[in-house]
């Protein structure tokens, strides 16, 4: 049974805080303080905390800027606690950073995934200034199905509407190797029925490259020339269709020599890492901090 907001509060303000080592780099300027396991979804518990989340406090945080992180694994596999390097590498750059656990399949099928993102997010808004966020300065980022489910909190504005929130919460969007048309080749006509289910429409339902208008956040698209041949088309095709929309602030990014999953965890690999250099400067030019 869940507690009461009182609480929730209570537990969240006394939850455990540890210092962790940071990867040394020169742009990993700051101590980083962890605050585990956040619930951050009222009145339900969900098995193996899929309903928790992480954050990387970087000390003196004050009105930080807040990178809100969504991890892949093809909406079956995953946490957040194979993340701790995001959580380093933001908050070591002065960022406060969430990295976030969702409900998996074949448990749940769409659009369990992205009502759980969603309630994450909006838990961050009204919760992260107690850490030393800007509720009102949030980057978005995901890897893989993570970068899908990014994109469309981003893109569809259904999902926040749950939560009295818009898209306009979002400061930025920056996916990684991510897909936009579900229905397309390499992913739901080529994945399990239980994540999106059999339904044609349901699959054009649940693309963010349906919902694209003018007034979506900035987005950075970020892939890198090892992943799929389908995935880096959905990339460059989905740029174009923003820019189609009308959208003004697209921008992309190549990152060249890394495999799938390696233009993601690697990116604590040193000063040259691109992946999150490139996300630290989008992020840099939208907050002008810090």
């Amino acid at each position: 049974m869940k507690c009461s907001a009182r609480l929730i509060a209570l537990t969240f303000t006394a939850a455990i805080v540890l210092v962790l080592a940071l990867v040394p780099a020169a742009a990993q300027s700051h101590t980083v303080s962890l605050v585990r396991d956040v619930d951050y979804v009222a009145n339900a518990d969900y098995a193996d905390g899929k309903d928790r989340l992480d954050i990387y406090v970087p000390d003196g945080a004050r009105n930080a800027p807040v990178i809100f992180s969504i991890h892949g694994g093809a909406l079956e596999a995953g946490d957040r606690h194979e993340e701790r390097f995001v959580g380093q590498r933001f908050a070591g750059a002065g960022y406060v950073t969430v990295v976030i656990s969702y409900r998996l399949s074949p448990d749940v099928s769409h659009p369990a995934h992205i009502q759980d993102v969603a309630a994450a997010f909006a838990w961050v808004t009204r919760n992260i200034a107690r850490q030393g966020g800007d509720p009102n300065r949030i980057l978005v980022i995901g890897h893989s199905a993570g970068a899908y489910l990014a994109m469309l909190l981003g893109a569809d504005p259904r999902w926040l509407a749950a939560h009295k929130l818009s898209p306009r919460a979002i400061a930025g969007v920056a996916p990684v190797s991510g897909f936009y048309w579900v229905d397309r080749e390499g992913v739901a006509p080529d994945r399990p029925a239980y994540v999106w289910g059999t339904n044609r429409q349901v699959w054009v339902d649940a693309s963010p490259a349906h919902y694209l208008r003018p007034d979506i956040p900035p987005v950075l698209l970020l892939d890198t020339d090892g992943d799929e041949a389908w995935r880096q088309r959905q990339k460059a095709e989905f740029a174009d269709a923003l820019r189609a929309a009308g959208h003004k602030d697209v921008t992309v990014y190549k990152v060249r020599g890394r495999t799938h999953m390696s233009v993601w965890t690697e990116m604590n690999d040193g000063e040259r890492e691109e992946t999150s250099s490139q996300i630290l400067r989008f992020a840099k030019r939208l907050f002008a901090a810090p």
